[in-house]
């Protein structure tokens, strides 16, 4: 019989949300009665918007009809859809030809790993999103996890704290490492600045790494002085890959539809541009998204779709300025409590000195009913902390916030 591989044997035994989802449903079964509220997952809350879900109801109609019905598309993505992204949101940034469409963020991180294989060191921001880490360790790159650790011995962790302006010391990235860089960040909702992220560009440069670029939540930036692609830096286009999403700007969560940015100029030693393995890949182990989601794509991208995406992001930021008030109230600034995040991002990063994230997580679940992430699930430097998710319909937003002004962290 088949061996199982080692990579799999590496991985911790849950992934994050899986385990907050499997303690969330053990409350519930002995804790009957009021509802749970969840600002945990970054799971989008409300209703698509009408000219962009107008647009994939047309489309789907017309599949029914012989003049509108498509089958395969070109796995790289809607010609029409590639050309407006690139002139939209990457003017003299980015060609078409350079932009790949996907089924989502999440989904291109995993599959950009195949690009490097099990070789090449991976160095992440701690705290980071885990496919991050999960995925170096799927495609063998990362060694198996100390006995008495919970975290990679394999992976380069780059630690991102309030002392450092969440913004790590490159410095420590190996030469010809991958670096994975979320700006907005996931978790902590940390926007880098254009000075910080040249610092990043010219490392990679110096030492030939190459950065993956989460911008996912690049949409809910509203300081004008912070970039929005990591293109908007010079020299970048030599050593970085963007990946970005309609997910959480447009509710697309469930439609699924995202896009990754490889130039023309960024190659590998031998002097291959990675444009040419990455369009292997996209046509070797991917069919191309749904056409229905990309003509979505399409309306998100007009200017009645871009209204309704910045009405839609401004709602999860003030869900998120709402949230950061509670925690800011009299009953966690007696603990010391710190709040970051909420300006640019739909998160709400909650530092509890002294306390273990899993053991905050579940007082507050069990003395507010409310769902939240253990910041240690994020890796090393998230110990202490909690996010919150601004994903949430207004009421239970506001409910929530009541519920958070009787939060005690102490039993005294």
């Amino acid at each position: 019989m088949i061996e199982r591989s080692p990579a799999f044997k590496a991985l911790k035994a849950g992934y994050l949300f899986p385990e907050i989802a499997s303690r969330r449903k053990a409350f519930e079964a002995s804790h009957p009665g009021i509802p749970v509220i969840s600002l945990g997952i970054g799971n989008t809350t409300e209703p698509l918007t009408p000219h962009i879900s107008e647009a994939m109801a047309r489309y789907a109609r017309g599949l029914s009809t012989r003049e509108g019905y498509s089958g395969y598309g070109d796995e790289q993505g809607l010609s029409a859809l590639r050309t407006k992204i690139a002139e939209v949101l990457y003017p003299g940034l980015a060609d078409a030809s350079e932009i790949f469409i996907s089924d989502g963020a999440k989904c291109d991180i995993g599959r950009i790993q195949l690009l490097f294989g099990s070789q090449v060191r991976a160095a992440v921001q701690d705290p980071a999103y885990p496919v991050y880490v999960d995925g170096s360790v799927i495609i063998g790159s990362a060694q198996a996890s100390l006995p008495s650790s919970e975290f990679y011995a394999g992976i380069v962790y780059m630690p991102c704290t309030a002392e450092n302006g969440f913004f790590p010391d490159v410095s420590v990235v190996p030469e010809n490492s991958l670096i994975y860089f979320c700006s907005p960040n996931n978790p902590t909702g940390a926007a880098a600045t254009k000075k910080e992220l040249s610092k990043l560009v010219d490392y990679a440069l110096q030492k030939g790494c190459i950065i993956i670029f989460d911008a996912a939540y690049s949409a809910f930036i509203r300081d004008d002085s912070l970039p929005k692609s990591i293109y908007e830096v010079e020299g970048a286009r030599k050593c970085a890959i963007e990946i970005n999403s309609f997910s959480k700007p447009a509710g697309f969560t469930g439609v699924r539809l995202g896009w990754s940015v490889v130039p023309k100029n960024l190659c590998y030693a031998d002097g291959t541009p990675l444009i040419n393995d990455w369009n292997r890949i996209m046509t070797t182990v991917f069919n191309g998204a749904s056409n229905i989601a990309q003509h979505g794509g399409l309306a998100a991208l007009d200017t009645e779709g871009l209204k309704e995406m910045r009405s839609l992001t401004d709602f999860y930021l003030e869900n998120a300025r709402l949230i950061k008030k509670a925690l800011q109230g009299p009953n966690f600034a007696e603990g010391g409590v710190r709040v970051y995040g909420a300006d640019n991002a739909p998160y709400v990063w909650t530092q509890f000195p002294g306390r273990k994230s899993w053991e905050v997580f579940d007082r507050i679940l069990q003395q507010c009913r409310i769902i939240t992430t253990p910041g240690a699930g994020f890796g090393p430097s998230g110990e202490s902390f909690i996010r919150f998710s601004a994903f949430g319909g207004r009421e239970n937003v506001l409910e929530a916030c009541r519920r958070l002004a009787s939060f005690k962290l102490s039993d005294a």
